[in-house]
């Protein structure tokens, strides 16, 4: 009898690993049969400074909701409107909302390594470098050729964040001629400016907070841990801008004739820039990471993210990190303070003998929800006039400038706060579950990623939970030229938004 009980199991659970393995071929046929959808999509220019472009990229996104049976509703805003498709399955089912969005960076056409950035390119690693692969061979390659060979395709937004939009549009048109049950009801709600810091989102969420209701958030943007494994993100954190300009005359003046005369502004900024920090990066501001504690449990989490810092810091050739935090995962649950940019006279080929008549500094602080922006500014602003500055919101007159000796613009603005959702949460443990389902791995969890997304609306004024499903490769250039996703990355995504759909939320 006991020998009769074990082939039954041997034989279900060879069924069960037979159906996998023809599961994930067809999934894997999915993507690659349909990739041209993808490539269409991706030719699709989608820089939110270009208002026309982006609503040419709206219609062929609500048309494609549409087809997948979807009820797509513009949600209007003072700007760009966001697009909201929603489907109900059944009331048994719990509604799951999902955040993604269509716009991309900017794009300086002249530092890719290819003819348009809208006209995407299949290339493949050779050595450390990338070299284009004929895009026919696509439709005669295999799973583990993609596994094995690093195929990518190159093209503004491949990642962040029209990649995770294709993934879930193959996925659901997967499931419904695979006749997949989709065991959530959905509602996507879909930004079209969150490159530009989504500055009408708050706002709607407020304005549409009833039809957005929903138990829970999923965020289907940014990249997988390096691991290449499947990743869950329980927060991200905030970010707000400080934009500062010093003053020296009122225009550039000759430095030979002005040099040790006329007050040079670079050097003023870069008192204020190096009195914020100490050497090992760590900020000196009294109070600027007060309330944060790392507990045993929260170091649990943090230990458990396989990190490999000795290849990280090697990839990024720098000598040794700054010291917030014992390592990188440590680092990101604390508030941080970048100078993201100066700008002050001439540089290489344009070079001039002056003296700048004004320095910008462009600064980004990443919030973690413990730390609050606005306090943060206020810490800021008076470590600078402990120095000695007077701090202005406006450009100075004549009449201040012949005042004042040292002079600082301040200006800044807070996008939005931080969220973090419990690891060991309902929402938490079924994601977990899916994707642990779907791969036969557990995925990593990790409790803060380093970037940021527009969710805090959503948490805040929904008072629901928020996980993000990274999917893209991590080395991607997001925000840089030659911006690209890995196909292996690409048909992965389209797996776990398979394993996801398909798996009740309870």
């Amino acid at each position: 009898m006991k020998i009769f009980k074990l082939t039954i199991i041997l034989l279900f659970t060879s069924i069960s690993l037979f159906s996998q393995r023809e599961y994930k071929n067809e999934i894997f046929k999915q993507g690659i049969d349909n990739i041209d959808e993808f490539i269409e999509f991706l030719s699709y220019p989608n820089d939110a400074n270009f208002e026309s472009d982006i609503y040419e990229l709206i219609d062929w996104t609500e048309n494609k909701f549409k087809s997948l049976d979807f009820k797509v509703n513009r949600l209007e805003t003072k700007t760009i409107p966001l697009l909201l498709a929603s489907k109900h399955i059944s009331d048994d089912y719990k509604t799951v909302l999902i955040y993604m969005h269509l716009d991309g960076q900017p794009v300086d056409p002249k530092k890719w390594n290819q003819e348009n950035p809208f006209i995407p390119v299949y290339k493949i690693k050779d050595n450390e470098s990338f070299i284009d692969y004929d895009s026919n061979k696509i439709a005669d390659i295999d799973y583990k050729t993609i596994e094995d060979k690093d195929i990518r395709i190159f093209a503004r937004a491949s990642s962040d964040a029209k990649g995770p939009v294709m993934m879930l549009i193959q996925a659901l048109k997967f499931m419904n001629s695979n006749n997949i049950n989709q065991k959530l009801n959905l509602k996507l709600v879909m930004d079209f400016e969150e490159e530009k810091g989504s500055p009408s989102l708050p706002e709607a969420v407020k304005k549409h907070s009833s039809i957005l209701k929903s138990d829970a958030l999923l965020i289907f943007d940014g990249p997988q841990h390096v691991s290449d494994l499947p990743t869950l993100n329980f927060g991200n954190r905030g970010i707000s801008s400080i934009t500062l300009k010093t003053y020296g005359p009122i225009v550039p003046q000759h430095s030979g004739h002005f040099g040790n005369y006329a007050p040079n502004p670079v050097f003023r900024m870069s008192d204020i820039l190096s009195s914020m920090k100490d050497e090992n990066g760590v900020v000196k501001i009294k109070g600027y990471y007060d309330g944060i504690t790392i507990s045993d449990q929260v170091k649990k989490y943090l230990d458990n993210v396989p990190d490999d810092e000795e290849s990280m810091i090697d990839k990024m050739q720098f000598k040794k990190p700054e010291s917030v935090g014992n390592s990188y995962q440590e680092a990101i649950q604390y508030p941080s303070l970048n100078v993201r940019g100066i700008k002050a006279g001439w540089v290489e080929d344009e070079v001039r003998t002056i003296v700048p008549s004004e320095c910008i500094a462009e600064i980004d602080v990443r919030l973690v929800i413990e730390s609050d922006g606005y306090r943060l500014h206020d810490l800021i602003k008076n470590h600078i006039k402990n120095l000695g500055y007077i701090v202005l919101d406006h450009e100075p007159s004549k009449a201040e400038r012949m005042k004042y000796d040292k002079i600082v613009k301040f200006n800044s603005t807070v996008s939005y706060p931080a969220f973090r959702t419990d690891i060991d949460s309902d929402l938490g443990k079924w994601l977990s579950k899916a994707l642990t389902n779907t791969f036969g791995v557990e995925p990593v969890l990790r409790r803060t990623s380093g970037g940021s997304v527009p969710i805090s609306p959503f948490v805040n004024v929904l008072n629901i939970p928020a996980v993000g499903v990274p999917t893209v490769n991590k080395d991607n250039n997001q925000h840089s030229p030659n911006e690209n996703i890995k196909l292996i990355n690409y048909i992965k995504g389209i797996e776990s938004f398979v394993g996801i759909l398909s798996s009740e939320f309870k």
